[in-house]
């Protein structure tokens, strides 16, 4: 759990400092789900676009959940 919580970290202050490019998506939401405080989203032919390319696939899941232990701010 230690390096899963060093890696979130990490991964996450290296997206908001170095991350240059930008992407955007669009799909159809096929399903959404809140459960143990982690959202998941299933995404059906989304599209993301990145700054000069497009690319399209069947279907994305996304699966998203808060990086802070309970308490921290």
């Amino acid at each position: 759990m230690r390096v899963l919580s060093n890696f979130d970290r990490s991964f996450t202050e290296a997206l908001v400092n170095k991350a240059k490019s930008r992407l955007m998506f669009k799909g159809h939401l096929k399903t959404y789900r809140f459960c143990d405080e982690v959202w998941t989203f299933i995404i059906k032919n989304p599209q993301f676009r990145f700054e000069n390319e497009t690319l399209q696939v069947d279907k994305v899941k996304i699966v998203a959940c808060n990086s802070k232990k309970p308490g921290e701010i």
